[in-house]
């Protein structure tokens, strides 16, 4: 316990000794109200979905006590490892990078599924991952980007050391990408978008399209918040739904594009794209995936592919246990 806390402590044990006896018991009778959740969210469309909710009123309205931070997205893994957090947005395979250094999480709520927003991007000249060989590669290693990559370079009969790995912060390669002698990254939007731009006649080489089901995105959840308030896990499953069904709909998706372009600081027209790539799914598509199985189409194949993938490049040197982030009957398996 730190000084600030304990000083706090001895404050409040001080002040509870000094209560009159009935007060004491008439305080203890009553519930402590729940603090509120510390969210963090950062710039992946199937996160900043949640700024809908936000402008809306929606957790009010729903009875949820929710305050939703702003951050980059490592940034915000860091904050939740710290404990600095409740619940925060991540990928799947991610959550397993965060729990290996102690940061551990269950997998509470399935946003989407990457369907083309995730992308290795290549310089102008560069044609296919083929082209890549030999040449230098900037990517956010042992983040969800850096599995794309090694993916593509499989599929394209090249192995990692093919490349040469250049890492930097997936925030900073849209600089890295214009300044460097990097033929590729890899990268996702709207970080994508903004790297093109800087690069004029730069191109997507490879998709998270070309492997749906490969990186899922979740909010995750501290263990303490899932087992002490699940009644706020469903409450905010049903604004999520409200969410989605928002974004989805023609009458009011102008709407929802408008807010989510805002949050991320970029035209409506330039973010709307973006929702082409992201594959939102609400409960009932959550249901589908959050189940036992081994192929891609399934929360737990798809987390154990991204376990391999991290123990056999180093991001964390024995296998984490795949079931321990996830719990089913959140999804009433």
């Amino acid at each position: 316990m730190n000084i600030r806390r304990l000083s706090q402590h001895l404050y409040r044990w001080a002040a509870r000794s000094l209560m009159p006896a009935a007060l004491v018991c008439a305080s203890a009778a009553m519930p402590a109200a729940a603090a509120t959740l510390q969210v963090g969210y950062s710039d992946w469309p199937g996160f900043v979905a949640w700024q809908v909710a936000i402008d809306k009123g929606w957790f009010k309205e729903a009875g949820l006590d929710v305050k939703f931070e702003w951050f980059d997205y490592s940034a915000s893994m860091d904050a939740f490892s710290a404990g600095k957090l409740d619940m925060v947005g991540m990928t799947n395979g991610d959550t397993l990078v965060a729990g290996s250094g102690g940061g551990k999480g269950i997998m509470a709520i399935i946003t989407d599924y990457s369907g083309g927003n995730d992308m290795v991007l290549g310089k102008p000249g560069i044609k296919s991952i083929k082209d890549l060989k030999g040449k230098k590669v900037a990517v956010e290693i042992g983040l969800v980007d850096h599995l794309l990559l090694s993916n593509a370079l499989k599929k394209a009969g090249l192995k990692e050391s093919d490349v040469t790995l250049v890492n930097a912060k997936t925030n900073e390669l849209p600089q890295v990408f214009a300044a460097g002698d990097v033929a590729a990254i890899g990268v996702w939007q709207p970080v994508a978008g903004q790297a093109m731009k800087a690069v004029p006649g730069s191109k997507p080489l490879y998709t998270s399209a070309d492997e749906p089901g490969l990186i899922y995105d979740v909010m995750v959840a501290s263990p303490a918040v899932v087992k002490n308030r699940r009644a706020d896990l469903v409450k905010m499953m049903k604004v999520w739904d409200r969410v989605v069904a928002y974004i989805k709909d023609p009458k009011t998706q102008a709407d929802a594009v408008k807010i989510m372009a805002a949050r991320s600081g970029v035209e409506p027209k330039e973010y709307l794209p973006y929702l082409k790539g992201t594959h939102l799914l609400n409960t009932a598509d959550g249901k589908r995936v959050y189940v036992r199985g081994t192929s891609l189409n399934t929360l737990q194949g798809s987390t154990a592919n991204v376990d391999a993938f991290n123990v056999a490049n180093g991001v964390y040197k024995a296998p984490e246990k795949v079931d321990t982030y996830l719990d089913y009957t959140l999804y009433g398996q």
